[in-house]
């Protein structure tokens, strides 16, 4: 099972969700996409989280993003899991959430060892541990970034925003993003642009704090 990294192909797939039959990068289309796996259906953390990513759905929608979960259970106890989310969160579920009761998109990518089987069935949320996953992918299927937690922690899908902000415009702007970054924050010249080309870039000037860190407003559209 080859092992993925930032800048590897997202691998496709076809699976069924919560929203019918897809194959990933169809789906993905021209859009950035976030997929993010949980362990369990109808378990506490899981819960808290689907929840709070269906309350992001605008702000990904507002930066071409799509949002697909992908749990090991069946497609009825996804579907019937839900209402549940709502009740607990006050949002309503609008994304799509792959059943992968085979275990094959969790292999597939990375999310569980190789030899873990073939079928959902009998797993529990403890032996689902490696399965808290987050992928940031491009419009050209690349992997942009990748965040792994353990299965006690829940996820901070602010950052996950927070970082997409940042990939999509360092991608875009060609700078880098310091230390808790937030959009509207300075931004780094990125130390492959020598002084000269920075200055025809930026004609504005920058700040130099040392010679590899030269800080400039964020650049607009």
């Amino acid at each position: 099972m080859p092992t993925l990294s930032i800048g590897s192909t997202a691998p496709d797939f076809e699976a069924e969700t919560t929203q019918g039959p897809i194959r990933f990068h169809e789906w993905i289309g021209d859009n950035w996409a976030i997929l993010f796996s949980h362990p369990k259906a109808f378990t506490p953390v899981c819960t808290t989280e689907l929840g709070y990513m269906a309350g992001l759905g605008e702000e990904f929608a507002k930066r071409g993003t799509k949002i697909i979960g992908l749990s090991v259970d069946a497609n009825d106890d996804n579907k019937g899991w839900l209402p549940d989310i709502e009740e607990v969160s006050g949002n309503a579920v609008d994304y799509p959430i792959i059943s992968d009761s085979e275990l094959k998109v969790a292999k597939l990518y990375n999310m569980l060892e190789a030899d873990a089987g073939d079928s959902a069935a009998g797993r529990t949320a403890a032996n689902n541990a490696t399965v808290r996953t987050v992928y940031i992918i491009g419009p050209d299927k690349k992997i942009r970034a990748m965040l792994l937690y353990p299965m006690s922690s829940g996820r901070n899908f602010d950052e996950v925003l927070r970082l997409l902000d940042s990939c999509q415009l360092t991608e875009t702007k060609g700078v880098a993003t310091p230390v808790n970054w937030r959009p509207g924050d300075k931004v780094i010249i990125p130390p492959s642009v020598s002084d000269e080309a920075a200055r025809e870039k930026y004609p504005d000037g920058w700040e130099t704090v040392k010679p590899y860190l030269r800080r400039i407003p964020q650049p607009q559209d």
